[in-house]
């Protein structure tokens, strides 16, 4: 099944620089506290892009990695970043560590690609990879000798500063894994594994994964071992405590098992920084924090379906003297701003929860009760729907970068529907329409029955609005006809309602909808479902959607 797609932003250096440097100067603005901490997380984040970026470019020229000085200086500046991250994250925030402006100088100074393609950082994103939890881990027992920090791109390129600015190490090199995600292999230049051998001390490997077959961290392990560094000198650091996943080959679930390991998790993480820290300036004096991860939500509702944990963001349920809250993981940075920023313009219209603010990655909003289900007589239903999605295609826009391609979509469907249905049917899926008027917005994408909780008072409240147009999937951002076909499949419309809701939607938001679009999408949207309810092993929910396609 085709499921998980990875994103990637094409920009200019120079202008990555300059909203960085925006960053910094909101910083500086800001007084000592949590809020100016997450705008120096978001900064170290917004760095680490760039030299992710301009190490990409390089790598892409010369078919290895080799470093060079823009390189050179994207890491000064990231080690840098990560120094004040590191001060502010050990004095309660009160500190904000050394200046950056010599080092971001310097970078603006050096010879700069035109473009780079900065890929999201996935731990950050989705899965609640925190840096300080880096810094945390690096310094917290002592090493051998100067470690030399190796750092597997895309997020290990900051990860890798985290851990060079926690425990002085001065040496940092940052390597592309590259090939089959189940077999990768590193490459780097004659100088560069020249630099490694000579080097005598210990190694840190550092990386988010392992993921389904550890092989980034194999492939990095594998030029180590090649170049005859002993096994013992060798350190991973992983977000987490589970190994390889099922995809592993031998060698290198054995190797995991032999090789030392520093995890940096979550969890040692609010060990040392307890969660009621984090919100109490926003929801004050923390009474009860209940986990609602890997799907232990669902026991708030009975309507709800099977859950994939994997794919389930980090979540709590807050009790203050304030009331209840709900806080939910949603990216560090720009990422977790902007979904705060389009919560408060859905509240505002009286459709999701009140957001309450942003903390650490996770925003807070009110935690709503009422009767699992849109509890409306069906009319009222559907205008209910067309104003809210066409709010939401009227205030969202978004790039075409942002989401799957049609190409991409059709390619996807073929390839669910012929693991469901066999070869045959996949090739009656047609060719997207070629003059479909398509507009990306961020759409909901999450319209099922259970996501919807219909108020004492007879509101109807859309929750888990914010997270499925950037999440780890394939499907992003795309036209406000795919909320249509979804809102079509999810909500059991008739072909009466889907015309009335279409012409609600339309009007709300001034753009009529691609009838030839509609038609595509009303097949990519089940395949893509069934594909992702495969993943979460329910198979009630896989017939559905398999039943609609056939």
């Amino acid at each position: 099944m085709r499921v998980y797609g990875d994103r990637h932003r094409r920009v200019a250096p120079r202008a990555a620089l300059r909203e960085l440097t925006a960053t910094l100067r909101r910083m500086e603005a800001a007084p000592a506290g949590p809020v100016r901490h997450d705008l120096i997380v978001r900064a170290f984040i917004e760095a680490g892009g760039v030299a992710q970026g301009l190490a990409d470019a390089d790598f892409e020229r010369a078919g290895e990695d080799a470093g060079s000085p823009a390189q050179d200086a994207a890491m000064a500046l990231l080690v840098t970043l990560a120094r004040k991250l590191a001060a502010s994250a050990w004095s309660g925030h009160q500190s904000a560590g050394p200046p950056a402006s010599a080092e971001l100088m310097a970078l603006a100074l050096s010879p700069l690609p035109p473009h780079i393609e900065v890929k999201t950082p996935e731990g950050y994103a989705f899965y609640a990879v925190y840096p300080e939890a880096y810094l945390q881990t690096a310094a917290a027992d002592p090493w051998p000798g100067p470690p030399l920090v190796i750092g597997l791109r895309s997020i290990g390129t900051g990860l890798a500063a985290l851990v060079a600015a926690a425990i002085g190490a001065g040496d940092i090199v940052s390597l592309r894994p590259t090939g089959h995600p189940f077999k990768r292999k590193v490459s780097v230049s004659p100088g560069l594994a020249a630099r490694l051998t000579s080097h005598e001390g210990p190694f840190a490997i550092v990386d988010e994964g392992p993921g389904l077959s550890g092989s980034s961290f194999g492939a990095a392990a594998d030029l180590l071992e090649g170049i005859g560094v002993e096994r013992s000198r060798i350190v991973f650091m992983p977000s987490h405590e589970d190994g390889p996943g099922p995809q592993a080959a031998p060698e290198d679930r054995a190797r995991w098992g032999a090789t030392a390991r520093r995890p940096a998790t979550f969890e040692r993480l609010v060990d040392q920084e307890p969660l009621a820290g984090w919100f109490a300036d926003l929801t004050g004096p923390i009474g009860m924090i209940e986990e609602l991860s890997a799907g232990a939500w669902a026991r708030h509702r009975t309507d709800a379906p099977g859950v994939n944990p994997v794919l389930e963001r980090r979540k709590y349920r807050i009790r203050s003297d304030r009331g209840v809250w709900l806080a939910k993981f949603a990216g560090l940075g720009a990422l977790g701003e902007a979904k705060l920023a389009r919560a408060r313009t859905l509240a505002r219209a009286g459709v999701v929860p009140e957001p309450l603010g942003l903390r650490r990655g996770f925003l807070l909003e009110r935690w709503e009760v009422g009767e699992p289900g849109p509890m409306l007589e069906r009319a009222a239903l559907i205008e209910h729907v067309g104003r809210y999605l066409g709010l939401r295609a009227l205030a969202f826009p978004a790039e075409p970068g942002d989401g799957a391609s049609l190409e991409e979509l059709a390619e996807m469907a073929r390839t669910n529907l012929a693991e469901l249905l066999g070869e045959e049917a996949a090739q009656r899926i047609p060719s997207p329409p070629p003059d479909a008027r398509t507009r990306p917005i961020h759409i909901d994408g999450r319209l099922h029955r259970w996501e919807w909780l219909t108020t004492p008072d007879g509101r109807l409240i859309k929750t888990d609005a914010l997270d499925h147009s950037c999440a780890h999937d394939l499907i992003g951002c795309q036209d406000i006809a795919w909320d249509l076909a979804g809102a079509r499949v999810e909500l059991d419309l008739s072909e009466a309602e889907t015309d009335r809701l279409g012409r609600v939607l339309a009007q709300a938001c001034d753009q009529p909808i691609d009838g030839d679009l509609l038609a595509f999408f009303d097949l990519a949207y089940p395949a893509f479902q069934a594909g992702l309810w495969t993943l979460a092993g329910d198979r009630d929910q896989v017939a559905r959607y398999a039943a609609r396609l056939a």
